[in-house]
């Protein structure tokens, strides 16, 4: 049965440092919810705490409504993955999976039912009798994931579990994981730095900076409405283009200067005044080379540098007052350095952030 997980104004300091400032989440029971972040904003840290490897310091942590500060991590009915594998080099692959049942003495019928479930939901029975090191990084870690679900626990947690993957083989991985959370249904917490595991894996995403949540939301929601600064530009590759501007008011419709070209943006603003210092965002998929309806221009860019990807033509560029933007055009163009074109956006795709770097 899926559980429920809840954090409440949860504390940690280390002496006197503080690396987690009063967290509040709240995680449904069957979600699966990614804690995302650059490295050293605590989101590793937190989930250590959900497992109980690392004490509490304030707060609470609540699953199904016991509070789970003070319980052993065996008693919590959790089950974590880690970035390393972990697995005993001298057992075969049966054994990896078997070994922490036979250690709270389980019956040998009930953990060969559990290791080869285990194995047939993770498509590595054939491996079974084989050891670490006749396998590949992505089926050692499948072995890896199979040892928690041996345990049945009512909440996985991941650790960075793709960080020693190659490309190809994080993108299975992916795949392999989202698969297992849909057949199963249990809680799963999913620890990263790597914002398109975040985008294309979780129902939620957590968004860390420093020891706090900068946002909490389902992937679309902090891609289309970021609520700050920095999680527009954490979300989303690559990252949003981020000009300074000025602000422009004139009856009820909010626009932008950008090197002395005054750009309207269709709508009002929550706040912000008439020359308020502001950063213009947007994406580099929302920008275009050719005018549509409804799109204004953000002026002349000169070409830096192109990309070819084959399905997608990333130009590096620079605005007239010498901004670096960045722009992400379907398909495969002909453009070169030192060229000079109009480039075009959507309005409705804009974002405007404020000094203080929120949302506007």
């Amino acid at each position: 049965m899926a559980t429920n997980v809840v954090l409440q104004k949860v504390f940690k300091r280390y002496g006197d440092v503080a690396v987690i400032h009063g967290v509040d989440i709240n995680i449904e029971p069957g979600e699966f919810v990614v804690f995302v972040g650059p490295s050293g904003c605590g989101k590793s840290t937190l989930l250590r705490m959900i497992a109980g490897l690392e004490p509490i310091t304030g707060g609470d942590l609540v699953i199904d409504s016991e509070r789970m500060n003070d319980v052993p991590p065996a008693r919590r009915g959790i089950a974590m993955v880690f970035q390393s594998y972990a697995l005993y080099p001298h057992m075969t692959v049966y054994k990896n999976l078997a070994f922490g049942l036979e250690t709270i003495g389980m019956k040998k019928a009930e953990i060969d039912v559990r290791v080869r479930r285990a194995a047939e939901i993770l498509q590595i029975g054939p491996l079974l009798q084989r050891k670490p090191k006749q396998l590949s990084g992505g089926q050692r870690q499948r072995v890896a994931i199979g040892r928690a679900i041996t345990r049945e626990p009512k909440i996985f947690l991941f650790d960075e579990p793709l960080s020693n993957l190659d490309a190809e083989l994080r993108v299975q991985m992916r795949v392999e994981i989202s698969r297992l959370h849909n057949d199963l249904g249990n809680t799963m917490i999913y620890v990263t730095h790597d914002q398109v595991e975040a985008m294309t894996m979780a129902d939620k995403i957590v968004v860390l900076r420093a020891g706090v949540v900068e946002q909490v939301g389902a992937p679309l929601e902090l891609y289309n409405r970021p609520r700050n600064k920095f999680v527009a530009g954490f979300i989303g590759s690559p990252k949003m283009n981020m000009l300074e501007a000025k602000l422009l008011r004139n009856a009820g419709e909010a626009g932008i200067e950008i090197g002395g070209a005054r750009i309207g943006l269709g709508r009002d603003l929550n706040a912000g005044h008439e020359g308020d210092h502001v950063s213009f965002g947007i994406r580099p998929e929302h920008l275009a080379l050719n005018e549509s309806p409804g799109h204004v221009s953000i002026g002349e860019v000169t070409v830096d540098l192109i990309e070819s990807l084959g399905n997608q033509t990333m130009v590096y560029a620079t605005t007239a007052d010498k901004q670096p933007i960045t722009l992400a055009l379907d398909g495969q163009r002909e453009l070169f350095p030192g060229t000079k074109h109009a480039a075009w956006f959507d309005p409705a795709r804009a974002h405007v952030f404020n000094g203080e770097e929120r949302a506007l």
